[in-house]
C-alpha cells in the first residue's frame, strides 16, 4: 500500500454555507420564538417557561427541514451539484474504466426467496449490459468478473427455509456462471445482527476488495449506478462512503402507492439540501452505498456500549455511527444525489438507467413497527455525542436522528399544554389566561406554511423540469395535495406511536430486532383495531373535551385530532390493495418516474419475480443445484474503535486509488 497522504478534493464554500444554514435556521427560531413570546406573555411565568422551550425545540426542527429544502430546491433548479456546485454531468459510465475489485454484498435474515434473488438477480443483469455496451464501443474491457463479485451473507437460523435460500442460490449461481461469481455464506448465528454479519465478510474476504456495496435483501440498483459509484472512488481517494439515495418501488398497496409518490417527489430535493450543507460529512442509510473496504475495517468496528438494552449493549442503528467513525479517521463520506437529480426533461438516459431503489412496510403497522426498532437504535445515538474525536455535523446527526423520534414527544407536549390551557380558560380559572386569538393564528399559519413549504417546493420543482414523469401537471398537482391531506392525517398518528414507543423504551422495554416484513399485506379489522383502537378512543375524548369546553380550540386542533378520531378506518383502509389500484389506475393519481418511465431494471425484476420457481431444482435429476462453495478466506481484521479516546493518524491511499485510469 503506497504510504503517501490522500488530496481531498474541495468542496467550495463549505463553511460558509454550514454557516449561512446555521444563521437562517437559528434566526428563524428566535423570530418564533418572539412572537410565541408575545403570544404567552399574560400566563404565567411557569406555563411561559414550558410553552417557549418545547415551541422552540419544535419550531427549530421545522425551520432545519425548511431552509434544507430552500437550498435543495435551488440546486435542483439549476441543475448543479450539491457538492461541487458543477453543472450535472450525464455523460455514460462505461466499465473500460475499472481498475479495482468490488464486492456486492447482501446481508439476508429469513428473506422470502424470489423477491430477494430477483432483486439481485436484475441488478447483476443491468451490470453485465453495461459491459457489454463497452466492449461493442470498439475497446477492449477485461471481464467484468474481473471487477465485480457478488456475496450473499445469510443469518437464516432455519434449516428448512435455509435450505430453500441455498437452492435459489444455487440456481443463481448456475445462470451467472462464466459471467459473475455468486458466493454464498451462511453462519451458525446471527452474532451482531447486520452489522456482524458484514463484519464477518471483512474478516474473511475484505482484504481482497478495494471497495463493497452494501445492498438490502430489497435493493434495486442499475448497472449504470454501480459503475459510477466505483468510477467515483477510483477518482477520490479521499472518499470513504457514498451514499446514493434510494426510491421506493413497486407498491400496490394505498399507504404505499401514498409514501411511494411522496418519496419520488420530495426525497430528491430534500437530499440535495442535505447534500448542499453536509458536504463530505454525510450519513450512511446501511444499504445502497459503496464503502471503502480497508478504511472500513480500520476505522469502523463497533464497539459494545456499557450496560444492558435497551439503550447499552450492542449499537443497533450502526449505520450512522460507522459514517461517524470513517469521517472521524478522516475520510469523507458523502451523499450522491447527482444519479436522481440528473433525471431532465428531454434526457430518458439519465431518468431511465440511473437506479438506486428498495421496497418499503406496505401498511401503517409494519412502518411503525420498523420506526420502533429504528428509534431505539437512534436513542442509543445520545450516549455517543461526547465521544472522542467525532466531528460536529457527525454528533448532529446523531442528534438529528433521536429527535426525530423524540419531536414526537415534544409536540404531544405541546398540543396537551395548549388544551390545557384553552379548557383552563374555558372554565373561568384566571382572566389571565388567555392567548390572544390574531397574533396565535398568525404564529400558527407561518409554521404551517414553513412545513408545507417543502412538499409545494418539490411541487413546483416537478411541474417545472419532469410533469411526464408523474404522469403530467395535472394528475401530479391532484396527486401532491392528496398526499398532503394524507400525510396530515397520519401525522398524529405517528406521533402517538413514537411517544409510546420512547416511553417504552425509557422504562427499560427492549425489542428484538427481527426481518422486516417484505411484500404486500393487507390487515384485518381485529389487527388494526387492536393496535391503533386506543388512539381513536383517546381522539374523541380529546375532540370532546375541547368541543364542550373551548369550540375555537376545537377548531384549530381539528388536524390534530382527526386523525386520531379515524385511524382505526384509515389504517385500515390505506393497508388496501384494492384501493391502491383505485386511486393509481382508475384516478391516474399518485403516479410516480418507476411507473411512468419504466426503468428496464424494474421490468427485468418484475418479469423474473413472476418467471421465478418456487423450488429451483436441476430438471434432470429434480434435486437442486449443486451450491458452489464461497472462495478461500484471506483473514482479516475489523479493529472495535472507542468513544473515550481517538489519535488521529494520516490517511494512506488504497491499491486502486494509486492506480492510473484510462
Amino acid at each position: 500500500m503506497p504510504n503517501h497522504s490522500l488530496i481531498t478534493p474541495s468542496i467550495p464554500w463549505l463553511k460558509t454555507r454550514r454557516a449561512c444554514l446555521a444563521i437562517a435556521v437559528l434566526m428563524s427560531s428566535i423570530a418564533g420564538c418572539i412572537a410565541l413570546n408575545q403570544v404567552v406573555g399574560s400566563l404565567s411565568l411557569g406555563w411561559q417557561i414550558t410553552m417557549l422551550v418545547l415551541f422552540a425545540l419544535t419550531f427549530t426542527w421545522i425551520a432545519l427541514a425548511f431552509w434544507g429544502a430552500i437550498c435543495g430546491f435551488t440546486v435542483c433548479l439549476l441543475r448543479r451539484d450539491p457538492l461541487s456546485l458543477r453543472k450535472l454531468d450525464r455523460e455514460a459510465p462505461s466499465a473500460r474504466q475499472l481498475v479495482s475489485r468490488t464486492a456486492i454484498v447482501m446481508p439476508i435474515y429469513a428473506e422470502p426467496p424470489i423477491p430477494t434473488f430477483a432483486g439481485l438477480e436484475a441488478t447483476c443483469d443491468s451490470l453485465l449490459s453495461y459491459a457489454i455496451d463497452s466492449h461493442q464501443q470498439g475497446e477492449a474491457a477485461r471481464p467484468l468478473s474481473e471487477h465485480f463479485e457478488i456475496f450473499i451473507l445469510s443469518d437464516t437460523q432455519d434449516a428448512n427455509t435455509a435450505e430453500l435460500e441455498a437452492a435459489h442460490v444455487a440456481a443463481l449461481q448456475r445462470r451467472f456462471a462464466g459471467k459473475l461469481a455468486i458466493h454464498y455464506r451462511r453462519r451458525p448465528n446471527n452474532e451482531g445482527r447486520k452489522a456482524g454479519n458484514i463484519a464477518d465478510f471483512c474478516c474473511r474476504w475484505g482484504s481482497d476488495y478495494d471497495y463493497m456495496v452494501v445492498l438490502d435483501a430489497d435493493s434495486l440498483m442499475s448497472g449504470a449506478t454501480l459503475l459510477r459509484m466505483v468510477q467515483r472512488m477510483q477518482r477520490e481517494p479521499s472518499l470513504g462512503l457514498i451514499q446514493t439515495v434510494p426510491i421506493p418501488v413497486g407498491q400496490v398497496t394505498l399507504f404505499g402507492r401514498f409514501i411511494q409518490f411522496a418519496s419520488a417527489l420530495y426525497s430528491p430535493m430534500l437530499a440535495a439540501g442535505q447534500s448542499f450543507w453536509q458536504g463530505d460529512t454525510a450519513n450512511y442509510w446501511g444499504h445502497n452505498a459503496i464503502i471503502r473496504t480497508r478504511a472500513f475495517m480500520d476505522h469502523a468496528g463497533l464497539p459494545l456500549l456499557s450496560g444492558q438494552p435497551p439503550l447499552g449493549g450492542e449499537i443497533l442503528s450502526h449505520d450512522f455511527v460507522e459514517a461517524a467513525l470513517l469521517k472521524r479517521a478522516g475520510w469523507q463520506v458523502i451523499l450522491d444525489t447527482t444519479i436522481t437529480t440528473a433525471v431532465a426533461r428531454h434526457d430518458p438516459y439519465a431518468s431511465a438507467s440511473h437506479n438506486s431503489f428498495e421496497t418499503m412496510p406496505s401498511n401503517l403497522l409494519d412502518f411503525a413497527k420498523r420506526d420502533r426498532r429504528w428509534l431505539q437504535g437512534n436513542l442509543q445515538h445520545l450516549r455517543l455525542l461526547s465521544g472522542a474525536g467525532l466531528h460536529p455535523l457527525s454528533r448532529m446527526h446523531f442528534f438529528y436522528g433521536a429527535f426525530a423520534y423524540l419531536s414526537s414527544l415534544v409536540w404531544l407536549g405541546l398540543l396537551v399544554c395548549t388544551s390545557v390551557l384553552a379548557s383552563y380558560h374555558a372554565l373561568g380559572n384566571g382572566p389571565g389566561e388567555t392567548l390572544p386569538a390574531p397574533l396565535s393564528l398568525g404564529l400558527l399559519s407561518i409554521t404551517l406554511v414553513m412545513l408545507l413549504a417543502p412538499k409545494l417546493l418539490g411541487l413546483l420543482l416537478a411541474c417545472w423540469q419532469t410533469p411526464h414523469a408523474f404522469g403530467g401537471r395535472l394528475r401530479l398537482v391532484a396527486s401532491t395535495f392528496l398526499e398532503m391531506v394524507f400525510a396530515a392525517l397520519i401525522a398524529p398518528l405517528m406521533m402517538a406511536w413514537h411517544s409510546l414507543f420512547i416511553i417504552n423504551v425509557l422504562l427499560g422495554r427492549s425489542i428484538e430486532w427481527q426481518t422486516q416484513p417484505r411484500g404486500e399485506r393487507s390487515l384485518t379489522w381485529r389487527e388494526t383495531w387492536l393496535h391503533t383502537g386506543w388512539m381513536t378512543l383517546s381522539g374523541l375524548t380529546w375532540a370532546g373535551v375541547m368541543v364542550a369546553f373551548s369550540p375555537s380550540a376545537f377548531s384549530w386542533l381539528t388536524p390534530a385530532w382527526l386523525g386520531l378520531v379515524i385511524a382505526t378506518p384509515l389504517v385500515k383502509y390505506s393497508s388496501s390493495g384494492t384501493w391502491g389500484g383505485v386511486v393509481t389506475g382508475r384516478l391516474g393519481l399518485l403516479k410516480t418516474p418507476s411507473s411512468c418511465l419504466k426503468p428496464p431494471l424494474l421490468e427485468d425484476y418484475a418479469r423474473l419475480v413472476s418467471d421465478s420457481n418456487p423450488y429451483p431444482c436441476d430438471p434432470a435429476t429434480h434435486a437442486p443445484f449443486a451450491l458452489s462453495p464461497p472462495p478461500a478466506e484471506r483473514s482479516g481484521e475489523m479493529h472495535s474503535q472507542s468513544f473515550k479516546q481517538f489519535v488521529r493518524r494520516t490517511l494512506v491511499s488504497p491499491p486502486a486509488a494509486s492506480k492510473e485510469i484510462t
